[in-house]
């Protein structure tokens, strides 16, 4: 139950300044009363007096505190009270001995005298004419921001959320709020359409609103974004806004040319109906493909000399080529923009290292990048030269996130300042999304060779667009597809059965494969059960790995068989409690010292370090993403921080705030495999949605592993995923703005070829 406290901040412990997150000691009127509260506040400081609202907690280590929902700060009623405040640091320029002679002067009508006539400061020594405007200055300033504050905190808004708005609009905020709240959920980070109709309704404003309809189509496009789309269907937009918002679809219409006017939204036709973007995806794909069609040069190689380096290379390598993957290095060299791409064992990475070879011969300076750390380690392990994250590649800068779009991330590397590099090769390009493909082609000039490498039969990117696909089917640019399974590949049921579900053929489960297993069953708790021994027990010596090495892969979160469920169970068996293992809750999930965990969002700011011998740092940096999985190293109860070990060798450190942008990584979705690799890969079938029991998140799954795949559960469930081509449809049309420009420029080549 609610209880209130009073009194004045004698001293603050400590204080995030991103979140406003506080741990500070209040002092009643008598000495001896001392509580440690904790709580967000947008601008506090030592001395004020206020009047909190909140429960009382106790901490594990720290023991009683007051945890503060809402305060509101009063001013000090006593000449005492009033010393203490000037003289806090509250405010600048004024310390314990300036506070204490400003008093003297003034006794009770201190605080009159500094809000009403500040002039008269310039009467206490020490206090000029210039000072005493700059000291009225902040008081006012201080006083506007509690008074808003308090306005706020009548339309249930957060004191953290509350600072960020008051920051963006200052006395203006009241009439924003009484004529358009909306406004909020586009100007301010961490207010969203949810939030700004929560507020639009404690105000009054009707359900048809103007304000509130455009609002709510915003919403549901940037929505859809989350989903991978860029736009919706007309039709589909208005059948979704209307549900979000609960009026008839005829209130759309209207609104959604005077969006167009306003240049909130931007509609073009597709196969005979209407799309509808939001502004920011449409000029997104739109750049990407003026720039990619920027960077599609011919640069003639003279064909025989091409043709006499692709031998040496061969004969210096001990490799022979197809005709496909000597086609793939003449492309490559002839052009300046270059895609390639295959299944498993078609013979991508050999191609890769012939690509590197012959440019090396050149003396050309050769970047290579891919996705994710996982997927870029393992580029550097397959090539034997150093690949980075297209982040890391792109110099992020951990830009604040008010400073941002609230989209993408910042980098120094971009149009001003460009890639120094005459080739640059990305690999796993299927889980490229539209904002980073933007901003990698910002920072590549014309005339750097751009090669780009992946398997547009892989799930798209967890971002929106689908851009490997779209480029490929655009049919302007240069594309080899590798099809066919090389011998030592051709001997891996792995990548025969690869092959095989892609194409839509039935896979043999009879257990005769060296690494393709197949155990039926057809109950979730003995499949677990099984799961368990498999990793355990099983599976480590088959593959010569660590358990934690081995990875089971889910098509879904909730169920029997989801994500959830599944990490709980692991974690009991995989890394139980023990004296010395720290363990910290958040909300629903139990965190242990040893746990494998992921992080879940992409946190443009989390700084990371990579540590040599003896712990010395050798390298740091900005920029935790989602999808990157470690190993929860260390829980610090005192500090409150939690230190996770990444698998690229970076170290982060976690307040213990932070960590909902972690969970548990025993089991993860088969989406968030992309662009990984694993020793060995379990998949637990038994049934679930259509939409997720599908051909292409089975292809996706089994590509995944490098030694071993076992599926446990239900073979009708698995037959069926390999029959069902129905995926999510994803919204893009990246390719047609490629083409559009392409006519434009008069330089579309259909064929992929000169």
């Amino acid at each position: 139950m609610s209880e209130t406290v009073t009194g004045y901040i004698d001293h603050v412990i400590f204080r995030n300044e991103d979140n406003g997150y506080t741990v500070m000691v209040l002092k009643g009127t008598k000495k001896e009363e001392e509580l440690t509260c904790v709580g967000s506040f947008p601008a506090i400081t030592q001395g004020a007096s206020i009047e909190a609202t909140g429960v009382y907690i106790h901490h594990p280590v720290y023991g009683k505190q007051f945890q503060i929902s809402s305060f509101t700060e009063k001013m000090p009623e006593d000449t005492y009270g009033i010393e203490r405040y000037l003289g806090s640091g509250a405010i600048r320029g004024i310390g314990a001995a300036l506070a204490a002679r400003i008093v003297r002067k003034f006794g009770d009508d201190t605080l009159r005298i500094v809000e009403e006539e500040p002039e008269r400061l310039a009467e206490v020594k020490g206090i000029s004419e210039k000072k005493a405007r700059e000291i009225a200055a902040q008081v006012s300033e201080k006083a506007e921001m509690r008074k808003v504050m308090i306005f706020l905190q009548k339309y249930g808004i957060s004191l953290n959320l509350g600072a960020k708005i008051y920051q963006k609009y200052k006395e203006s905020v009241y009439t924003i709020l009484q004529e358009n709240p909306y406004r909020l959920a586009e100007d301010i980070s961490g207010v969203g359409f949810k939030i700004a109709d929560e507020i639009a309704a404690r105000v009054g404003i009707h359900a048809d609103s103007d304000y509130r309809i455009r609002s709510g189509m915003l919403y549901t496009l940037l929505q859809a974004s989350g989903e991978g789309h860029t736009y919706l269907p007309r039709e589909q937009l208005f059948t979704r806004c209307a549900r979000l918002l609960g009026v008839d679809e005829s209130y759309m219409e209207k609104h959604l040319m005077d969006m167009v006017i306003d240049r909130k939204l931007v509609l073009k036709e597709k196969s005979g109906e209407t799309i509808v973007y939001p502004a920011q995806y449409y000029y997104l794909e739109l750049n990407t493909a003026r720039m990619l069609n920027e960077l599609n040069i011919v640069c003639p190689e003279d064909k025989e000399l091409v043709r006499h380096r692709i031998e040496l290379i061969e004969k210096e390598t001990g490799t022979v080529l197809d005709e496909m993957q000597k086609r793939a290095i003449t492309e490559a060299a002839d052009r300046g923009l270059f895609i390639l791409t295959g299944g498993p064992g078609t013979g991508k990475t050999t191609t890769i290292n012939a690509i590197i070879r012959f440019f090396e011969g050149e003396g050309a300076e050769i970047r290579l990048a891919a996705p994710t750390g996982r997927a870029a380690k393992r580029m550097t392990e397959t090539t034997g030269y150093e690949a980075q994250t297209i982040h890391r590649l792109l110099e992020l800068n951990g830009m604040p996130e008010e400073e941002r779009d609230g989209h993408s991330a910042k980098f120094e590397r971009n149009a001003q300042n460009p890639l120094e590099a005459d080739v640059i090769i990305i690999d796993e390009m299927s889980m490229v999304d539209i904002h980073l493909m933007h901003s990698l082609l910002l920072a590549v000039v014309a005339g750097t060779r751009l090669i780009l490498v992946g398997d547009e039969n892989q799930l798209p990117s967890v971002g929106p667009g689908n851009v490997l696909r779209d480029i490929i089917r655009s049919r302007c640019f240069p594309v080899v597809e590798l099809t066919k399974i090389f011998r030592q590949a051709s001997e891996s049921d792995i990548v025969v059965n690869a092959h095989k579900i892609n194409k839509g053929e039935q896979v043999q489960i009879n257990n005769k494969s060296r690494d393709f297993f197949f155990l039926k069953r057809y109950d979730a708790d003995i499949i677990i059960r099984v799961v368990i021994a498999l990793i355990q027990e099983k599976l480590p010596r088959y593959v010569d790995a660590k358990p934690f090495e081995i990875q089971v892969l889910t098509p879904m979160r909730k169920g029997l068989l989801g994500v959830e469920r599944l990490n709980q169970i692991l974690q009991r068996y995989l890394n139980p409690p023990e004296d010395g293992k720290s363990e910290r809750a958040v909300g629903d999930r139990l965190f242990r010292t040893g746990d494998k965990v992921m992080q879940i969002r992409n946190n443009y700011q989390m700084e990371w370090e990579i540590r040599g011998r003896y712990g010395v740092v050798i390298e740091k940096g900005v920029g935790v993403f989602n999808g990157d999985t470690g190993i929860l190293r260390e829980i610090n109860e005192f500090a409150e921080t939690a230190e996770v070990e990444f698998e690229d060798g970076r170290f982060a450190m976690y307040s213990f705030k932070q960590l909902e942008e972690l969970e548990l990584a025993y089991a993860i979705t088969i989406h968030k495999s992309q662009g990984s690799e694993y020793p060995a890969v379990i998949l637990p079938l038994l049934s679930g949605p259509q939409m997720l029991l599908n051909r292409n998140l089975l292809y996706t799954a089994v590509t995944r592993a490098r030694k071993c795949v076992t599926v446990v559960g239900n073979e009708e469930t698995f037959a069926e995923m390999i029959r069902n081509e129905k995926q999510q449809k994803r919204y893009s049309a990246l390719d047609e703005r490629i083409r559009e420009l392409s006519e434009t420029t008069g330089d579309n080549n259909t064929d992929g070829e000169e």
